[in-house]
């Protein structure tokens, strides 16, 4: 194999990445200063970076490698890279900003004394001070704001430098930020400030800090203060501090008290029902403390998926539960649903929990209950259910596979959701056009609307093997309905036709595949009755009659084959339609079964063999026939 040749402007970047100065002197040495300065500024794509030397240099920490670019070839300290840094993709990074990320101090040093912009952004906001914080390197940090670097400049969503270094844990990078200026309780665009992230991550020492420079209890966009975020995150020592008397209230600390144990009844990480206990009693003794000025609970109204149970009311009712744990551990949702809000996003998360512990213990009822409750409130405040719903898919799936009943009214309410959750996929992806949101976000939008779309055929796939009475089926066929007036595609244009007939389309591994395969000729049936078109083509102009031709089990699953084949072509897929690359599903099928079913029923009327010869003969026809006929010829 001939070996490549790479260009002088490649052999000036890698030279620059690996810090190789001598050889990048050779190659730059006898060039113009206009071939120079060309070379310098291009940029190059290197493991899903795009940068110039310069910045390559400064990302890698080649100190000499910039010096040698700044001082004897003058390249401008200001270009911008696309880097990667702890799984980020960071856009508009400039040399500074690279270096002080990777925690390069001479490099920092370099490129400020040549000029290097200490408050240059990135496309987000972040400065190279912001990013020494996060690495905690308090030399760069100090080294920076020396230098004029404003500590006060926050990224596209208000957090600042102080909020990161708190969010991270770099106990001395807060305590110098705050010694010149940082002002604790700036608020980020979701209302948290340094304190709410330190007393989320459990940095005792920086909300001491903070506190003692004057931090207070605001509260964030979901009207929880840092208490009740350190609470809620099981972080039980800043808890302890927070809950002074001289910090809170009797009221808020009451409920810091039953929110922290609360969280710890239905945590995979942090669980300890000892601990659930022990706190929900402190709490309820702190009610009754004064005789004269009780605390009475609120109670809210009983929820079916909590078994419709009360919270106790005083110390004897709570006492009762004591030896109990399941009766704990609803007393713990039920706790925390009351404090913290049905609205709330960390609601969901210990329902799931839960559900999942009952599902392992094969308490189907219960989870299924208590996985419907978290969709629903999760659905009502417009969150992605795309988790939950392929959740329903895994655990119905368990249940036929083992000979269980699947409730019709709950594979219903799944259903219904799942194609709701559609609905809303493609309202988010239509929003983000023509609007400034990051590329990121929105590959995010489109990677989980295509994994619902497959996670619904996983649902009407476990729909099509219950037993059903005709009123159960006339309301799934309705839900698929709605789902085929949607149109859903994928990236490629796949339908849900394209997507059923085959058989590379990923099945989920966990239980799914038990009793998920494709294709599915019972999909193809239900899809078609319910409206879909089996001529739709795909981004290579393929229909699905092309795919279902390739299926590479045509003798053990011949009639799943014969089946989909059949079902396409009674339905009106044309037999002769071709696709980019001019072939019909004849020309394109890889078995001799699939061809031996087609031939049985090609049925070509005289209307296709005149727009074939339409076609072959190059004979002009647009403007001339109705575009009906127009669109007739153009598949052929």
């Amino acid at each position: 194999m001939a070996k490549t040749v790479k260009s002088v402007g490649e052999r000036v970047f890698n030279a620059a990445r690996d810090g190789k100065v001598i050889t990048l002197g050779d190659l730059l040495h006898d060039k113009s200063s206009n071939d120079v300065n060309n070379l310098l500024s291009e940029v190059h794509e290197h493991g899903g970076q795009k940068c110039t030397p310069l910045v390559i240099a400064s990302r890698n920490g080649h100190n000499s490698v910039v010096k040698l670019l700044l001082e004897q070839y003058k390249a401008d300290a200001e270009q911008e890279g696309i880097v990667k840094f702890n799984g980020y993709i960071i856009e508009g990074a400039s040399a500074l900003w690279c270096a002080a990320g990777a925690g390069h101090f001479a490099v920092v040093e370099t490129l400020v004394d040549h000029g290097a912009n200490v408050n240059h952004t990135t496309a987000t906001n972040s400065t190279p001070l912001r990013a020494a914080c996060f690495d905690g390197r308090l030399d760069i940090v100090t080294y920076l704001v020396e230098r004029s670097a404003d500590i006060n400049i926050a990224n596209k969503y208000d957090n600042t430098c102080l909020m990161i270094a708190s969010y991270k844990g770099h106990t001395l990078v807060v305590k110098y930020l705050l010694e010149h200026g940082a002002s604790p309780d700036v608020s980020a665009h979701c209302g948290a400030t340094a304190l709410h992230f330190s007393a989320e991550c459990g940095h005792l020492e920086i909300v001491k800090l903070l506190v003692e420079h004057g931090a207070t209890m605001s509260t964030n966009e979901h009207n929880m203060t840092p208490l009740m975020v350190a609470c809620e995150s099981n972080q039980a020592e800043v808890a302890k501090f927070l809950i002074n008397p001289e910090r809170c209230s009797k009221a808020d600390r009451v409920k810091g008290l039953e929110l922290l144990g609360a969280s710890y009844a239905n945590d995979k990480d942090n669980y300890s029902i000892h601990k659930t206990y022990h706190y929900l009693r402190l709490a309820m003794l702190e009610r009754f403390v004064d005789p004269n000025c009780i605390i009475e609970k609120e109670i809210i109204d009983t929820i079916p998926a909590y078994e419709k149970r009360s919270e106790s009311r005083n110390l004897r009712e709570l006492e009762m539960k004591k030896d109990d744990p399941h009766a704990l551990h609803l007393e713990a949702l039920i706790i925390r649903e009351r404090i913290l809000g049905p609205n709330n996003p960390e609601i969901p998360h210990p329902i799931i929990y839960r559900g999942a512990v009952c599902a392992d213990n094969m308490q189907f009822d219960k989870c299924i209950s208590l996985w419907m409750r978290a969709m629903k409130l999760k659905q009502a405040n417009r969150r992605s259910i795309q988790k939950d719903i392929l959740r329903f898919a895994q655990v119905f799936s368990q249940m036929l596979h083992i000979g269980e009943r699947v409730p019709y009214a709950d594979m219903f309410e799944v259903v219904q959701c799942g194609v709701t959750e559609i609905d809303y996929g493609q309202q988010r992806i239509k929003g983000c056009v023509g609007k400034d949101i990051d590329l990121e976000d929105s590959a995010n939008y489109v990677a989980i609307y295509e994994n619902n779309v497959h996670i619904m055929l996983y649902l009407f796939s476990i729909v099509s093997q219950m037993t059903c009475t005709i009123q159960e089926d006339v309301s799934f066929h309705k839900q698929a309905y709605r789902l085929i007036r949607l149109a859903p595609r994928l990236s490629d244009l796949s339908t849900l036709l394209h997507l059923v007939v085959n058989h590379n389309t990923p099945v989920d591994d966990f239980h799914t595949n038990d009793v998920c395969k494709f294709p599915n000729a019972s999909l193809v049936k239900l899809f078609i009755e319910c409206g879909a078109n089996p001529d739709e083509i795909d981004i290579n102009g393929n229909s699905p009659l092309h795919i279902i031709v390739k299926y590479d089990k045509p003798i053990s699953d011949f009639l799943n084959l014969h089946c989909c084949i059949m079902s396409l072509l009674n339905a009106g897929a044309h037999i002769d339609r071709v696709n980019k690359e001019g072939k019909t599903p004849m020309q394109v099928s890889t078995t001799g079964v699939s061809e031996i079913i087609l031939k049985t029923q090609t049925k070509i009327s005289l209307k296709c063999f005149a727009a074939r010869a339409v076609k072959m003969h190059e004979i002009p026809y647009k403007g001339c026939v109705p575009k009906q006929l127009e669109q007739f010829i153009e598949i052929h």
